[in-house]
Formats: C-alpha cells, structure tokens, sequence
C-alpha cells in the first residue's frame, strides 16, 4: 500500500456527510408551518376587510324627505316652497326641482342650507316672486342663493327651498292639489299640496 494515500475511515466519512448535509438544511418544519399561519391570516383578514367595506358602502341607502311644503298664487305670480332633508347614510346631488311634473330652471331656484347642528322647525312664510331676484336675497332673516348648477346635500343635512315663477300654476289652480318633486342621481321624490292663495305677500 502507498504510504502517502489517505483513506477515511468510516467515523470520518459519517461526520463529513453530516456536516455538508447541515450546511443544506432549509427552514425548520415549525418555522415553515408558523410563516403559512401567519400569511393564511393576513389573506384571510384582507378578504373579510374589503367584503365588509363594499358590504357598508352598499348598504348605505339614499334617503330623501320633502317638508313643510307649500305652494302660493295670485294675480301677480307664483311661488313654491318646501323643506328638503338627507335622511340616508351617504351624500347626494339635487338634479332637478319638479313643481306639477314641469321642472324649474336653476335661476327660478333659491336656497338657504340650515346650518349644521341645527334644523328648521318653523313654516315657510308666504313670498313675493319679485323679491326673488338677483344672485342673493334675504328672506325672513336667511341669506337665500340662486342655483346655478346642481346642489349637493350632505347626508343629515337639510336645505331650504323657494321657486318663483311656476309655469304650470295658475290663479285657477288655487285649491288644487299639485305636486313638488326632488330629482337625485338614484332618485326621485314628490308630495302634494294644496295651492293656496297669497293674499299678503
């Protein structure tokens, strides 16, 4: 035999091939389990997070009330006035104003929104057509503004509201039920009243 070959003996080789195996080891069986847990739980927490987010923004109605409503006529023109209030869980746009299924164009439209925090209990008192003009005016002690352009509503808000110059209200039409309706995006809503007469105005 060559005295200058080496030969392992077998003690060597098993703790050779045990240390070159522990240098390929991966993660720990517990280790790998845990990072599946973990990552199965945030999946599943994302999944319940985004179901209930478009769960509660569905479920948010649009919910519309027309109060205090009231219409007035005599021989020098016509005024309609009513309260509007946001009564659902989300915000809506007031696309239309519609007095006995004739809508009313925006310069015709005046409106005063009651300040957050409070509500109007009063009545809406009877108004002159001719004190309807310009691009504000004040009525009864509140600062009412010409719409232009759609108007926005805020979920629990209210607004005022006084229309001049109906075109489908006459003198004749005094003890008439007529209708006032409130055009949305998802909605429409209507009352009726009675035409009255502006004997003061």
């Amino acid at each position: 035999m060559n005295r200058n070959s080496y030969t392992l003996q077998p003690k060597r080789v098993n703790e050779l091939s045990f240390r070159l195996g522990a240098r390929r080891r991966g993660l720990s069986v517990v280790v790998t389990t845990l990072i599946l847990v973990v990552v199965s739980a945030m999946l599943a927490c994302a999944v319940a997070y985004y179901a209930t987010n478009i769960t509660m923004t569905r479920t948010r109605q649009e919910e519309a009330r027309i109060t205090k409503q009231r219409i007035w006529a005599n021989s020098t023109g016509d005024v309609a006035a009513f309260k509007l209030q946001n009564l659902g869980g989300k915000d809506f746009r007031i696309e239309k104003i519609i007095v006995r299924n004739v809508d009313s164009p925006w310069s015709n439209v005046y409106y005063h929104r009651v300040p957050e925090g409070t509500t109007f209990t009063g009545v809406m008192n009877i108004t002159s057509p001719e004190k309807l003009t310009g691009p504000s005016v004040a009525i009864h002690g509140r600062l009412y503004t010409q719409a232009s352009t759609d108007i926005p509503l805020a979920s629990g808000g209210e607004i005022l509201f006084y229309v001049k110059d109906l075109a489908n209200i006459r003198l004749d039409d005094i003890g008439i039920a007529c209708s006032i309706a409130v055009v949305t995006a998802n909605g429409q809503y209507a009352v009726e009243c009675m035409v009255g007469y502006a004997d003061s105005q």
